[in-house]
């Protein structure tokens, strides 16, 4: 903790900056890991409710001027609200089915972006923030500020969701994406759990895009393709499936690592599929997996 409160004085603008990016796809990584990881639901449509958080926060501040603090819990309530009317009629799919229709649901958006609708989006160009974060009359552009907004942003939504995990309803969602008919014979609504799971993902990446968009400026559909929701999946199955710690520990994979082998720019997708192809044969349970799911790759192990 000492090292990441005193990280900014260390290294230079340009590692602060890759710290931002790690920590908001930390941030999108624990919004997928609620829906992914502790229900067993296979999206990979979450950028979209990741553009809408971002989208909304752009429009809305240009078109009334409010205040990007005010604007995360809105942008965190648009995209719950979308992902609740999104996956309410395909919440009853299972596996690669789910997978497929979350897919669509992605690309519809994508291309709508695109189309620019009543001239909101700006097309292909996307809309530009002209407002930053203050706090005390102190704006947060310079690369140390924003970096401590968005890792004390990290901090607040781990201590949540740790309490979440623990509680009665991160419980249900474990028993459901073990086994959804002893979850439901057990009294629990499965529709509901998953339902809840889904909107509560949805708006924690809708209030990311809050500050993915106050650090980049300029939104835009390129910043929400396919390639992205790939590499928000990856972050949640490399780290490991329901565990906090492996989410951050996946983030700093996918986002880290690219950097550090920029040198051999020609080559890193060719790394990355090797690293994959060992993780999947030698530690099929994640770099950092939780008790639950380590237990049961060991109980299934046993002769």
């Amino acid at each position: 903790m000492v090292l990441g409160v005193a990280a900014p004085w260390l290294v230079s603008d340009y590692w602060v900056d890759v710290a931002v990016f790690w920590g908001i796809y930390a941030l999108l990584g624990l919004s997928l890991n609620l829906i992914v990881g502790e229900v067993g639901l296979f999206n990979m449509g979450h950028t979209a409710f990741f553009a809408i958080g971002a989208y909304a926060t752009v429009i809305l501040n240009q078109a009334w001027g409010l205040s990007l603090w005010l604007l995360i819990p809105v942008a965190g309530f648009l995209a719950a609200a979308a992902g609740y009317g999104l996956s309410r009629p395909i919440i009853h799919l299972r596996g690669d089915y789910l997978l497929i229709a979350t897919i669509g649901l992605n690309e519809i958006l994508r291309v709508a972006l695109l189309n620019n609708p009543r001239g909101l989006t700006g097309g292909p160009n996307g809309v530009i923030l002209l407002d930053q974060f203050r706090l005390f009359g102190y704006g947060l552009d310079r690369p140390e500020r924003f970096y401590y907004l968005v890792w004390g942003a990290v901090g607040l939504v781990v201590w949540g969701l740790l309490r979440l995990q623990r509680s009665r309803i991160g419980r249900a969602w474990n028993c459901v994406r073990e086994d959804e008919v002893a979850a439901e014979a057990m009294g629990i609504d499965v529709r509901q759990a998953k339902l809840l799971a889904f909107v509560l993902g949805a708006g924690l990446a809708g209030a990311a895009g809050t500050l993915f968009a106050a650090k980049m400026v300029v939104v835009s559909p390129d910043s929400f393709t396919f390639m992205e929701a790939v590499i928000l999946f990856a972050i949640v199955i490399l780290g490991g499936m329901g565990s906090i710690p492996g989410v951050l520990v996946g983030s700093a994979a996918m986002m880290v690592l690219p950097e550090l082998l920029r040198n051999f720019a020609q080559y890193r997708m060719l790394f990355f599929g090797a690293a994959m192809v060992v993780m999947m044969i030698f530690r099929p349970q994640g770099l950092w997996p939780s008790r639950r799911w380590k237990a049961q790759l060991a109980g299934e192990r046993e002769p």
